[in-house]
């Protein structure tokens, strides 16, 4: 029985993408690929059931019935790390791993298990990422973030973790290269990981497209509540426009466009997104959504608020309300950490499609010796 652990140098790199573009390409190559969370740490309820998040995503994108005691054994509930320190003996986290392994290697070639956050997540119940490695006796992959003195530095501190448990390092991926630095990387990093006898599998180019967020998650970020057209809360957001700043002549391309206007400016936003669509001829409207905002300080508006807008009802734009002023959302609006999830099609196929293109498949076999797996 084969298997592959995928571990981060820490979070937001590209490791959920990264391991559900491996699967989904090992499948590709012929391999029956199990898939498995080990240890959680954001869970949802659906179907009746608790699991991982990352483990509800793969079930719906690589298509197989989701059993949160296979592919989601441990997850770390609010609560329990504290619970963990008073007793440990109430735990049984390492069975739950091992009972869950020892069924999935009895049925795939090849099992593929996702680490969580960076490699020390999960040393408060004894389940970092080297120990969970390590109990499963599986090799590794590393997903580093690209660039060249920072990625090595933080790739070695990872590794010491996996080094002190004798899990061996069978592989790194680069992710997010931007294109002008992509040569540069390939060869200083290749070169440095060559010395480091850790093998180079592959190089990911930044695809902007993968950091686009939907309204649900702008509506997360400015804490504000649905007041129009809340089907469209799956819209994808690939810009941003103030709406003090609706210029008619600036804009040549304008598509899937988040506009955020004070309650105050809103009709007269709206008056110029029309005489855009107009000027430019477009059939579509231009926005993914709206946040209508506020103050920052006086919620009198929010709690009462009533838009009646025919333009919002025709094209069915979601518009959301939020008690922050328009510099505040945007601040909040800029940190948004995008992840891959369920409501985000569009960026599963295309970390498939990143992974199938730019990663070395037969050197990824060849090192963690997979034909030899195969049944």
């Amino acid at each position: 029985m084969k298997k592959i652990f995928v571990a981060a140098t820490g979070q937001h790199v590209g490791k959920t993408t990264s391991t559900l573009g491996l699967v989904a390409n090992l499948q590709e190559q012929g391999f029956s690929t199990g898939y498995c969370k080990p240890v959680g740490q954001k869970s949802v309820f659906t179907d009746g059931m608790t699991a991982d998040k990352d483990a509800v995503l793969f079930a719906k994108v690589i298509g197989f019935n989701m059993d949160p005691d296979l592919h989601s054994p441990v997850i770390l509930g609010k609560g329990v790390t504290a619970d963990y320190i008073e007793d440990p003996t109430q735990f049984n986290f390492p069975s739950r791993i091992l009972n869950a392994a020892e069924i999935l290697e009895s049925t795939f070639d090849v099992v593929v298990y996702e680490g969580t956050g960076h490699p020390g997540v999960g040393s408060v119940v004894d389940l970092s990422n080297a120990d969970v490695a390590s109990l499963l006796n599986s090799g590794v992959i590393m997903i580093v973030e690209g660039g060249i003195g920072n990625t090595i530095d933080k790739l070695n501190l990872s590794i010491s973790m996996f080094k002190a448990k004798n899990v061996p390092i069978h592989g790194v991926i680069v992710n997010k290269v931007k294109e002008d630095k992509y040569d540069k990387v390939h060869y200083y990093l290749g070169k440095k990981l060559q010395n480091m006898d850790i093998p180079l599998l592959g190089i990911l180019p930044y695809d902007q497209s993968l950091s686009f967020p939907i309204m649900e998650t702008v509506q997360q970020a400015v804490d504000g509540k649905i007041i129009m057209n809340e089907e469209g809360i799956g819209n994808r957001v690939e810009d941003i426009l103030a709406g003090s700043l609706i210029h008619v002549e600036e804009f040549n391309t304008f598509q899937n466009t988040l506009l955020v206007v004070s309650h105050k400016r809103l009709n007269e936003a709206i008056d110029k997104i029309e005489e855009i669509i107009k000027t430019k001829k477009l059939e579509e409207s231009p926005l993914s959504g709206v946040i209508v905002t506020g103050d920052g300080r006086h919620a009198s508006w929010f709690d009462n608020i009533n838009i009646e807008c025919p333009f919002f009802e025709k094209y069915k734009i979601p518009v959301i309300a939020t008690t922050l002023d328009t510099y505040g959302s945007f601040l909040k609006i800029s940190r948004i950490e995008v992840k891959i999830n369920t409501q985000t099609p569009w960026k599963s196929a295309r970390a498939i499609e990143l992974i199938r293109e730019h990663v070395n498949f037969d050197l990824l076999i060849e090192k963690f010796d997979l034909k030899n797996g195969r049944r």
